[in-house]
């Protein structure tokens, strides 16, 4: 006789208590991770006093570019922070300062600043640069754990990011220290933004090819219909050549405009609805009885953003569009859906 084959371990056959009490175990390694990190977040905000407004003064007072550095996970956290501050308004870059050493340095001007993050304070290959750093005698920002450091003794600012314990349960992994380091990054270029007066169309600007550009740059003259696309009808046309012109340009609604060009009212796919509830009588008066007298309006430099949320709150699917009482456009809900503002 063969031997029976043993039943493989954690298989999906056979879980048995061990798998559910792992499971468990994780759920509450998982939230004491959560614990520790928020509460170090927590902590650097209670201390945060003078050297964060000593900072926010180099910063704001920096010619040049902002040169934020690090090595390894700090490394991370910095290209992140300097992301951060080149998508609103502060000029900055991520120098890795291993290649530092190797001519890249040669991007560091003399109006520039660095910030440098290490949380020991001692990484050997972000010490290595500091000689040349000082040469330039550009300011250097640390954020690091340990002020008394090397980097904490070299630097103009200290901005302490040290944690008490690490979320990682050898108490070796950066993880509360590398997200306290990247929350003091966020507090710095969001302190740095409202000081500069940085505003939303400022951001659309360098974010242009994203849903949030579109919202902030697209006006209502990008997406509405204009010149004989426009549907308009006098207010002494027959309703049924009124219905007809809403048929023909497609757009559920026609204008109604005077001899001037001035908007008088409108009729809408809705009003017809409303009006052959009651029969088909109103096909034998003109678009000036049965209009409904001026309309939902919208300027054409407006945020096309702003059109689609007055239609939304009025439930309408078509604003007119004037200039200095004009009639100069039609702007409806779909046109700006497919222009990515959904």
């Amino acid at each position: 006789m063969s031997a029976a084959r043993p039943e493989p371990s954690g298989g999906h056959g056979h879980t048995g208590g061990h798998g559910h009490t792992g499971v468990a175990q994780a759920v509450a390694r998982g939230r004491r991770v959560f614990e520790i990190e928020a509460e170090a977040v927590s902590e650097l905000g209670r201390r945060l006093g003078a050297e964060f407004e000593r900072a926010i003064g180099l910063l704001l007072e920096t010619r040049g570019k902002v040169v934020v550095t690090g090595m390894g996970k700090s490394g991370l956290i910095g290209q992140k922070i300097a992301a951060t501050m080149a998508s609103t308004g502060t000029p900055a870059f991520f120098l890795h300062p291993a290649e530092g050493l190797h001519g890249d340095l040669g991007i560091v001007g003399r109006d520039d600043l660095v910030v440098a993050l290490s949380n020991s304070g001692e990484t050997a290959e972000l010490l290595s640069i500091l000689p040349s750093l000082k040469r330039l005698g550009v300011a250097i920002i640390a954020l690091t754990g340990k002020s008394a450091s090397t980097l904490g003794r070299a630097a103009s600012v200290v901005l302490d990011v040290g944690v008490a314990q690490e979320a990682c349960p050898l108490n070796l992994a950066p993880t509360a220290s590398t997200t306290a380091a990247l929350a003091m990054g966020d507090a710095l270029a969001v302190a740095l933004l409202e000081a500069k007066g940085f505003s939303a169309e400022d951001f659309a600007l360098s974010h242009p090819g994203g849903a949030l550009g579109r919202r902030l740059l697209l006006r209502v003259r990008d997406g509405m219909h204009t010149g004989a696309d426009i549907p308009r009808v006098t207010p002494d046309m027959p309703m049924r050549e009124a219905v007809m012109e809403i048929t023909k340009k497609r757009l559920g609604i026609t204008t109604v405009v005077g001899p001037g060009g001035d908007l008088l009212g409108v009729l809408s796919d809705g009003d017809l609805r409303r009006q052959l509830e009651a029969g088909t009588a109103f096909l034998e008066r003109t678009a000036g009885e049965v209009m409904t007298r001026g309309g939902r309006s919208i300027g054409p430099d407006q945020l096309a953003a702003e059109a689609v949320e007055l239609m939304e709150r009025h439930s309408v699917s078509a604003l007119v569009v004037l200039e200095e009482g004009k009639l100069v456009g039609i702007v409806h809900l779909h046109d700006l859906l497919k222009l990515g503002l959904g």
